[in-house]
């Protein structure tokens, strides 16, 4: 008995030491993920030794189901800022241990308790210029199918950008845009419902456009980087470009919870945030960043766009996310 104990033991002990040699990181996919994991997962396999798994795309549902279970078998997402500080409110997010992620050099604006800074991004206003006659200028452009026909693509989920765009497109100047007036909002996207198409992660955005089922989009601008990168002929405009973060987290219950917050720290380093906004055409968060990245890509982020730019209120978002996503949803089904 005593052997058939110890042998138990031993493999409990080994199964233990294999899920510490590996960690589950999940973010959006595509071409953003693929600059994650060459940037981020693949030099920090190399120097821990701890195995980085890839999942998403990132389902906001799915890990609150996980955490309400206790099962979580995710260890490091990437969410949107609004999510994040809701989901730290609800008890779904594991503090950050500030001691193994240095914080010192990283933009506040993009780390709290519960999170810290993935990448700094704008929505911007894209196109397809074999699908477009003439170069819309703004989000006005969107809403104006006579001049430019053809079927728009936004972000389906209830998020910050959407509603902000169609007031900026009805005249709500940019220092007025909060509180937001939902319902001057959806009167100005009615204009328009019939010509939308949704999309749901930042591939199908890129395929939308790409492909010209889309004449035009609200695309995150790392997106229109990939485009761009790939040779597909798309024109950008940055007039009013929205501004916002994704973040990293680590879901309550995380079972690889110190190894996480190893990634994290990887993650947000000068060489790490460097690497990957050189990839992605995403603003890095660490300060220290730039200095490690070559001038033509420091130009390409958004913040060499700021003439215009208006940052989206996460904390706005966060309080006020339940509300608007019930009507945001009613009002996709009508």
């Amino acid at each position: 008995m005593k052997l058939i104990l110890t042998g138990l033991l031993a493999g409990l002990l080994t199964a233990t030491a294999a899920k510490a040699d590996e960690m589950a990181f999940t973010s959006w996919g595509g071409t953003t993920q693929e600059a994650q994991t060459k940037s981020w997962a693949a030099p920090f396999e190399a120097s821990s030794g701890i195995k980085v798994l890839q999942d998403g795309p990132t389902d906001y549902g799915k890990l609150k189901a996980m955490v309400d279970a206790g099962n979580v078998t995710w260890d490091v997402v990437d969410v949107e800022m609004d999510f994040a500080i809701k989901a730290g409110k609800d008890g779904l997010l594991e503090p950050i241990d500030y001691a193994v992620v240095p914080k010192a050099d990283l933009d506040p604006r993009f780390s709290n308790e519960h999170a810290v800074g993935s990448f700094y991004y704008s929505f911007v206003l894209a196109w397809n210029k074999g699908a477009v006659s003439g170069e819309p200028t703004g989000w006005a452009d969107m809403f104006d199918t006579k001049k430019f026909p053809g079927k728009r693509t936004f972000y389906k989920w209830s998020a910050p950008g959407v509603i902000e765009i169609a007031l900026l497109a009805d005249g709500v100047p940019a220092d007025k845009l909060y509180p937001l007036d939902l319902d001057r909002a959806f009167k100005k996207l009615d204009t328009i419902k019939s010509d939308i198409v949704w999309w749901g992660g930042g591939a199908e955005s890129q395929q939308l456009i790409a492909s010209g089922e889309a004449a035009f989009g609200q695309l995150w601008n790392g997106r229109v980087f990939a485009l761009q990168q790939d040779g597909t002929d798309v024109g950008v405009a940055w007039k009013q470009n929205l501004t916002a973060a994704d973040v990293l987290v680590v879901p309550k219950g995380a079972k690889n919870k110190d190894s996480a917050m190893k990634f994290l720290a990887a993650a947000t380093s000068p060489t790490g945030q460097a690497k990957f906004a050189e990839a992605s055409g995403y603003a890095p968060i660490n300060t220290k960043a730039k200095a490690e990245m070559p001038a033509d890509a420091v130009k390409a982020l958004p913040d060499a766009h700021v003439d215009g730019q208006i940052n989206l209120d996460m904390n706005y978002w966060a309080e006020h996310r339940d509300e608007i996503a019930t009507r945001w949803y009613a009002w996709q089904t009508k």
